[in-house]
């Protein structure tokens, strides 16, 4: 029997587990992080965590694998790598809190007024010391307005009003508690956690290893219902694959050798050889994950303004209350107005809304990093676009292949080395010349290690001699290649508006790969939302020619232009527009499109770009589809729309409860009720989020 050194099995029977963890109890771990990530996995029905007890309760299938995968995962699972938040504990305490005030005010009745002031006493002392604990903290928060309309309704010797106000205040802060979770909850539907086993190739057999332990360039099998441990490269094999948990496309696509495939998604028919290409926290599932993990953890501008007005609003609340005190003095109407306040909507209500939003857009098949890039995106004036990839289709077609020196490098010959190279590159131009010598069936020509030469190209070796691959600037300013010979042949092929791949031989030109790319059926309709909802400037960058670049941006009825440009000089137009005061969002795809897109005010990468655009960005498009720009947006718009609506809501309506309270018209126990059923009720508004349009 396998001897586990942290998850320790205390109860079990048939399809049930119980097991002990004991960091579990330590106070900022999410359990319901941990519930998720259990339950997501293969077998499992249900996943519950008792911090109390230190203990995770698990229903699953049965199965004997699945038992031994979900208590694998339990030992190597390490808090480090869970999400911290006091929410969960505090909706434990609140829960507990708010309970023993209701038990009490029911058994109220039954009790002397000596016992009933005892246990009111008891029961509100660890709210009258949070306030005064605050208070010595340095801080005046929402729990000393608290202390003191409970203290006072207390010293009074009221104690169903204490009891009361107690129970409704602790009632509205798990109410608030769990809404804020759910809200963390919806993010967290969205993520993958690796298979925590796979098949790795070893001398010819199969061997089950532990995920997490898989090495770059190892070899794994994965069969029907498997799900692919590694963002790897097909060996052999054919099968559709589910890809929908990572780009959002319900339709599984067909993989089959040299194709690339992502961790994380699903193998429905067929089996696959599959070598790692990137493994562990490199992978496309481990990325996602910590992505939405930053989005719960990074707070906007908005959010802290929020805070700090709901914090400044806590002097007024206590103004008032003297003031009425001063005038009436009353300290029935004075607990009224203490229990009345504008924190709790002011602070949770914009966190909400943001997370919100960023659920709805993930499910759409936008991810977006935090509610600092919504606000951001909400405010901007001007959009600019990389072409090639963005508003075209980044699948290619090969059109034309041209060799200049047929007799050593016949058509065929040249596409196969270009293809052996380009193989290495997840460029739309590399995966349309890779497709294409597939589809001709052409040979693998073998090389040296590729070098990757940063918004340029692709620098390899074969029998001995020096092949580069990349644009004719790369070729001819850095290469030393002397393309004017051939300027003909090359006129030619961009008369026909292709995009053209440039490949060397010991700086010796080669030949010619003529490419052309679809503009993507959305991006009319992209721009005409982004025009109609407000942005004023639209841009193309390019290194197409300018006659080509012009007649696209005429399709879709963008003015600005700027064509002919090299790969560095995105970042600099990018920059230069900014200085013209203007809030600029880029969206791009490619490795040279990097610097621009962290550059831009908002960064916006496309699904199959580059890893280190993707990484570079603030929003990353999982669906191959750019109207998720427009709607991206739009949602950040009507965010913040909703944000500033709920303020005014807040504020409009705890106005009117400040009065209703220092005119002796409500009772402390209606002022509490009143003002968490606002909070409540902003809440469940930004909850909701913006509407569908």
């Amino acid at each position: 029997m396998k001897v586990y050194k942290q998850a320790k099995i205390v109860h079990e029977t048939l399809k049930r587990l119980r097991v002990r963890i004991d960091w579990l109890q330590r106070k900022l771990i999410d359990a319901s992080h941990i519930s998720t990530l259990v339950e997501r996995m293969e077998g499992i029905e249900s996943a519950r965590v008792n911090k109390g007890a230190k203990s995770v309760v698990i229903r699953y299938d049965g199965k004997p694998e699945t038992r031994l995968a979900v208590l694998d995962f339990l030992d190597r699972l390490e808090p480090t790598n869970l999400s911290y938040v006091q929410q969960s504990n505090s909706e434990e305490k609140h829960f507990f809190h708010a309970s023993l005030n209701g038990l009490a005010l029911a058994a109220s009745p039954f009790l002397t007024p000596g016992q009933r002031l005892a246990l009111a006493g008891a029961l509100v002392a660890p709210t009258i010391w949070e306030g005064i604990d605050s208070l010595f903290s340095g801080s005046v928060k929402v729990e000393l307005l608290d202390a003191i309309a409970i203290g006072v309704a207390t010293s009074r010797g009221d104690a169903i009003t204490a009891l009361s106000t107690n129970f409704f205040i602790h009632l509205g802060e798990l109410l608030e508690a769990k809404t804020n979770n759910n809200s963390n909850a919806l993010l967290r539907q969205l993520l993958h956690p690796a298979p925590t086993s796979a098949w790795k190739e070893q001398n010819g057999e199969l061997t089950k290893v532990a995920a997490d332990q898989l090495k770059l360039n190892d070899v794994v099998a994965v069969n029907p219902g498997d799900t692919i441990p590694v963002d790897g490269q097909v060996l052999s094999g054919t099968a559709q694959v589910n890809e929908s948990s990572v780009t959002g496309e319900s339709v599984p696509v067909n993989k089959e050798a040299h194709m690339r495939v992502l961790s994380g998604t699903i193998v429905e028919e067929g089996t696959l050889r599959i070598r790692a290409v990137k493994v562990g926290d490199d992978t496309t599932t481990a990325r996602i994950s910590r992505f939405i993990q930053d989005s719960l953890e990074n707070k906007s501008e908005t959010q802290k303004k929020a805070e700090k007005k709901a914090n400044q609003r806590i002097l007024i609340t206590l103004g008032l209350g003297a003031l009425t005190f001063l005038l009436t003095r009353d300290f029935t109407r004075v607990a009224s107005v203490f229990l009345v306040d504008y924190s709790c909507a002011l602070k949770l209500s914009t966190p909400v809304a943001m997370k919100s939003t960023m659920y709805k857009c993930a499910k759409n098949g936008i991810l977006v990093k935090g509610g600092q890039v919504i606000e951001t995106f909400a405010d901007i004036d001007t959009v600019v676009f990389d072409k090639t990839g963005t508003l075209t289709h980044g699948e290619l077609d090969v059109i034309e292949v041209e060799s200049v020196q047929p007799e050593e490098w016949p058509k065929d010959r040249l596409l196969a080395l270009v293809a052996s190279i380009e193989e290495h590159s997840t460029h739309p131009v590399a995966n349309a010349v890779v497709t294409n010598a597939k589809a001709h069936e052409l040979p693998h020509i073998n090389h040296s290690e590729v070098n990757f030469i940063v918004a340029h190209g692709m620098v390899s070796e074969v029998n001995g001699k020096r092949v580069v691959i990349g644009s004719r600037h790369f070729l001819e300013e850095h290469e030393n290649v002397d393309i004017a010979p051939y300027e003909e042949l090359i006129i030619r092929l961009e008369n026909k508006g292709l995009i053209l791949l440039y490949t060397s031989m010991d700086s010796v030109l080669t030949g010619v790969i003529g490419l052309r790319d679809q503009l993507r059926e959305d991006a009319k309709s992209m721009i005409d939302r982004l025009y109609a909802n407000g942005v004023a400037r639209i841009a193309i960058l390019t290194g197409d020619r300018a006659r080509k670049a012009h007649a696209l941006a005429e399709q879709l009825g963008i003015k600005e232009v700027y064509a002919d440009l090299r790969p560095e000089e995105k970042a600099a137009i990018v920059q230069q527009i900014k200085d013209q005061g203007r809030k600029l969002a880029f969206v791009g795809d490619g490795v040279n499109d990097a610097p621009a897109l962290v550059n831009a005010d908002v960064g916006i990468a496309m699904p199959q770009g580059a890893d280190l655009a993707r990484a570079s960005a603030d929003i990353v498009l999982t669906d191959d589809n750019i109207s998720g720009v427009a709607e991206a947006y739009e949602k950040s718009r009507d965010t913040m729309k909703l944000i500033q609506s709920n303020f005014k809501w807040a504020v409009g309506i705890n106005s009117g409860l400040f009065v209703g309270a220092s005119m002796g018209w409500t009772s402390p126990v209606v002022s509490s009720l009143l003002h968490n059923g606002t909070t409540l009720g902003v809440l469940a508004r930004a909850l909701s989020g913006v509407r569908e349009r």
